[in-house]
């Protein structure tokens, strides 16, 4: 393979003499225009094309060394991971590029962040997805889910096309509290009426909140059992209040309060400074500001 590739600078070599154009060479020799010039420049530089193979025989020995990122580059990354609520790499890019007028490449950002961080597996692509609800305006489509806290259950909403959220902390997961949820959510966050409010088959979600869904909707709908992508919106901002607001522990209803104030204070964060991957890296309200 080696002796292949001195063949084919040494050919390249001599029909650059005989002012074939570069391009000719490149597709004659099923290499890059870009290799023909690097070898082009570099036997000008050692001015000869025997010079250059020794150093090109001298260079291809040996594993090559991996490039070093700079320590304060890390430093940055780092910060922005835990700045942002252990975000990932796309919106550690953005604001990389946001803020110090850096670019760099998703893959680098995460090899980085391998150094200090135990990181996910990787998603399992080309996963077929199961029918969702369509919204080409706000107001459209609202889902709704429950996320448990222990003895704490927090009620959540998402608009699937603004990603407006809601979250309202209540001490237990009966049909009464979905229906206060419902009430909540919808007068403070929704205008009050949405074409459709989809919810699992929870029995938070039926009785009293059923029974009260049409006087904000057109229709309530049920998502389909064990088809999760139905509910991927809701699902996903379930995770990053987990991730990023109330964690993995477990409550008690007496803090209820405190807690309620930790999540109204992220949900501000969340609609007016973080950025979305779905929306462009647009903060869902950012343009209401």
């Amino acid at each position: 393979m080696r002796m292949r590739q001195i063949s084919k600078i040494a050919l390249a070599w001599d029909l650059i003499q005989q002012g074939i154009p570069k391009r000719r060479i490149a597709d004659h020799l099923r290499v890059h225009r870009r290799t023909i010039i690097r070898w082009h420049q570099g036997i000008n530089q050692f001015g000869s094309l025997e010079d250059f193979l020794d150093y090109h025989l001298i260079a291809k020995k040996g594993p090559r060394q991996k490039r070093k990122i700079n320590p304060i580059l890390k430093k940055r990354i780092w910060d922005l991971r835990d700045k942002h609520h252990d975000c990932c790499g796309q919106k550690i890019a953005y604001h990389l590029k946001k803020d110090y007028g850096i670019k760099l490449g998703v893959t680098t950002i995460y090899r980085v962040l391998a150094e200090k961080y135990i990181l996910r597996s990787k998603w399992k692509k080309n996963k077929k997805p199961g029918p969702v609800p369509k919204a080409k305006g706000p107001r459209e489509v609202v889902q709704m889910d429950t996320v448990n806290f222990g003895s704490i259950f927090a009620f959540t909403a998402v608009d699937i096309f603004s990603r407006e959220t809601d979250v309202l902390l209540r001490p237990s997961l009966e049909a009464t509290d979905g229906q206060a949820f419902l009430h909540t959510c919808m007068k403070r966050r929704f205008d009050s009426f949405v074409n459709l409010i989809q919810t699992d088959g929870g029995s938070e979600f039926k009785k009293e909140l059923h029974q009260d869904a049409l006087l904000y909707c057109q229709r309530h709908r049920y998502a389909r059992n064990y088809k999760k992508n139905e509910q991927s919106y809701i699902e996903s901002f379930n995770r990053s209040l987990r991730k990023e607001c109330l964690g993995w522990s477990k409550y008690k209803p007496s803090q209820i309060p405190a807690l309620t104030r930790e999540v109204n204070q992220w949900l501000v964060y969340y609609h007016y400074q973080r950025p979305h991957l779905g929306l462009g890296m647009r903060p869902p309200l950012k343009d209401w500001v």
